[in-house]
């Protein structure tokens, strides 16, 4: 079995399709099809079938992708190994991705620990949407992903998730708008300026299912992707925000906002998603234990 045959099939099986292989492998998708139906060949099975204008996996393309998965996660942590062992007195490399869901304090949070230990880093932080990090964690461009949310059950990649740690939500204000939120809270939201988190977020749903379940309809100024120009509307006194309970002494000295009110029922979680079943490396494993043991205490 030719194995660079194998990883061409194995990167389009996770990418679902050929022409989007191609684009991250970096050649044109016939040659593309061509050395996957060499590696077809050589296993006397067809790994792929066609399904209208895409592809999906045979039976055997399951067994073998399964098969493929092991091998090269088993490879990227030799190679990982081997680096740092090589690497010993220099600086190392450790990429990170960040989903842009998770708030840039806890982002920070969780990071800065790795920055701190034995092991001189230089750290690659990519932010993006967690589908899109997954793909890159498969091709192995990333060691980690910071979530609130573990691996999607509709992607399929070999990774792991980790649980760092949990926290409830809490209302956050500034100026006025702390005396007028706490009275009444949460009934006072639908009184009183909102900023949202955007839609897409795993706790705006749980936010929209919150108030939707107290009767309220807030009355929303402001939706955002991006939690930093939440924050930036929030300490203006543009609007009442929401975030983890942990950050509060964080956002009082930093953005001068209070809490306005805790909402117990709403819990966010962190994961830490990775390629390794076992975390071996330095970095990683910091980010752990400084994650239970100090932000989350767990």
């Amino acid at each position: 079995m030719n194995f660079k045959h194998l990883h061409y099939f194995w990167v389009a099986a996770h990418a679902g399709g050929i022409v989007r292989a191609g684009e991250q492998l970096h050649i044109s998708p016939q040659t593309l099809s061509g050395q996957i139906k060499l590696l077809e060949e050589a296993l006397d099975k067809k790994l792929f079938r066609k399904s209208g204008r895409t592809i999906e996996l045979t039976d055997a393309g399951r067994l073998a992708l399964d098969y493929a998965d092991e091998i090269f996660s088993l490879g990227s942590e030799l190679e990982s190994a081997v680096r740092r062992e090589s690497e010993s007195g220099a600086q190392t490399r450790f990429r990170v991705g960040i989903a842009d869901s998770v708030p840039k304090a806890i982002a920070y949070r969780l990071l800065e620990p790795a920055l701190g230990g034995s092991v001189s880093l230089r750290m690659i932080c990519q932010e993006g949407k967690l589908h899109a990090l997954l793909m890159q964690l498969a091709v192995h461009r990333l060691d980690l992903i910071i979530a609130d949310a573990p691996i999607p059950a509709d992607v399929n990649i070999k990774a792991f998730n980790h649980r760092l740690g949990r926290s409830t939500l809490s209302c956050f204000g500034a100026g006025t708008l702390i005396q007028n939120g706490r009275k009444r809270f949460p009934l006072s939201l639908g009184q009183l300026p909102v900023l949202l988190p955007g839609t897409e977020s795993a706790v705006r749903r749980k936010l929209d299912h919150w108030l939707a379940s107290h009767a309220i309809s807030p009355r929303i100024v402001g939706e955002f992707d991006d939690g930093a120009m939440t924050m930036a509307f929030g300490r203006e006194g543009r609007g009442l925000l929401f975030a983890p309970t942990v950050l509060e002494s964080q956002l009082q000295a930093e953005h001068n906002l209070s809490m306005v009110g805790q909402i117990n029922s709403i819990v966010e979680e962190f994961f830490a998603i990775s390629i390794e079943r076992r975390i071996s490396h330095p970095a990683v494993a910091m980010i752990m234990d400084a994650a239970r043991s100090e932000l989350f205490n767990m």
